[in-house]
C-alpha cells in the first residue's frame, strides 16, 4: 500500500471520527462487553485438551488431547443430557416460537389502542419478573398443595407435587417459559407489522379479502424475513438450555428427564471442579449450536434467499 494511499485512509478516518465520536462513544461500552466477556474467554477454552491444574496455570498444565471429550462420549450421562436438552429445546421451539408471533397478530388486530395497550403490557410484566420469584412460585403452585393441584383436582387428577415427578418437568418448564417471554417476543414482530405498507391492506379489502386473508396474505409475508431470522438465531442456539431456570426447578429425584448440558456442565465444573472436563463439555455444545446456526442459515437463503449473511 503506497503512502499516498494510507495517508487518505488516515484522513478518512479522521474525518469519520471528528464528524461521528458521539456514535462511536455509544457503541464503546457494547464493544467492551463483547470484547471482554465472549471474545477474551474463547482462550481458555484450550483447558478443554489440558489436565488443568490452577496452580500450574493454563500453559502449564499438561497436555491431553481428546482425553475429556472421549470420557464425555463414553459416560452414562452422555445420551441422557443430550436427549433432554433436546427434548426441552425441541418442545420450547414448536410451542414456544410461533407463540409471540401468534399474540402480535392477535394484537395487532385489536381496534382499541387502550385495550392494545393494556394487553401488551400485561404480557411484557412476566419478562421483567426476577427469575427466581419465579421459579419460587412455580415450585409453590405446583406443590400437591398448590393452586395448580387445587384446580385439577375436582376433575380427577391425583394432588401430587409435580416437580418431584420426571413426566411433568418438561410441561412446566415450557409453559412457564411461553408465560415468561410470550409478551416479551411478540416487541419485535410488532414493530415488523408496524412497517407494512397501508396500501397493502386496501388494495386486499378492495378485492374483498377479510381480516383472515389480510393476515395470509398480508401480514404474514411482510413479517416472513423477521420469522426467519429469529427462527435461524433459535436453532442455532438449540442445545443451550438456560442452566439457571432448571437448577432453580430441578432436584435429584428428576434428573433423568431434567438434567441438560448446561447443567451438567455447572455440576462437573463448579461443584466437582472438573474444570477441563467441564470445558470439554461446554466446547462440544459451542461447535454443535455453531454448526446448527450455519446449516439453518444456509438452507434458508437456499429456500427463500433470507439468512442472517
Amino acid at each position: 500500500m503506497s503512502v499516498h494511499v494510507r495517508e487518505t485512509m488516515r484522513s478518512k478516518v479522521r474525518k469519520d471520527w471528528l464528524k461521528n465520536y458521539s456514535l462511536y462513544l455509544i457503541v464503546l461500552p457494547v464493544l467492551l462487553y463483547y470484547i471482554i466477556f465472549h471474545y477474551l474467554p474463547i482462550y481458555g477454552a484450550i483447558i478443554a485438551f489440558k489436565d488443568y491444574v490452577p496452580t500450574k496455570g493454563i500453559w502449564g498444565s499438561p497436555w491431553v488431547g481428546l482425553k475429556h471429550f472421549q470420557e464425555f462420549f463414553d459416560s452414562y450421562y452422555f445420551w441422557r443430557i443430550l436427549k433432554n436438552t433436546l427434548v426441552i429445546s425441541l418442545t420450547s421451539l414448536v410451542f414456544g416460537f410461533p407463540a409471540p408471533i401468534i399474540l402480535a397478530l392477535l394484537i395487532n388486530e385489536v381496534k382499541s389502542r387502550f385495550f392494545s395497550r393494556f394487553v401488551q403490557t400485561v404480557t411484557y410484566m412476566p419478562h421483567f419478573i426476577s427469575l427466581v420469584v419465579v421459579c419460587g412460585l412455580i415450585i409453590d403452585f405446583t406443590r400437591d398443595t398448590g393452586i395448580v393441584n387445587s384446580i385439577i383436582g375436582p376433575f380427577g387428577g391425583d394432588k401430587v407435587t409435580m416437580l418431584n415427578n420426571p413426566d411433568y418437568f418438561v410441561p412446566i418448564y415450557v409453559s412457564s417459559e411461553i408465560w415468561q417471554e410470550i409478551g416479551w417476543g411478540s416487541i419485535i414482530y410488532l414493530a415488523a407489522m408496524g412497517s407494512i405498507d397501508p396500501r397493502q391492506y386496501e388494495a386486499a379489502t378492495i378485492d374483498g379479502a377479510g381480516r383472515w386473508k389480510q393476515t395470509l396474505h398480508v401480514t404474514l409475508p411482510g413479517i416472513a424475513s423477521t420469522i426467519i431470522i429469529l427462527l435461524i438465531l433459535k436453532i442455532g442456539g438449540i442445545l443451550s438450555v438456560g442452566y439457571e431456570k432448571i437448577i432453580l426447578l430441578y432436584n435429584p429425584a428428576i434428573y433423568e428427564s431434567s438434567d441438560v448440558i448446561s447443567t451438567y456442565v455447572f455440576r462437573k465444573g463448579l461443584q466437582e471442579f472438573g474444570w477441563s472436563f467441564s470445558s470439554a463439555v461446554g466446547l462440544f455444545n459451542s461447535v454443535i449450536n455453531f454448526t446448527l446456526l450455519v446449516g439453518a442459515n444456509w438452507l434458508s437463503k437456499k429456500i427463500n434467499q433470507s439468512s442472517l449473511w
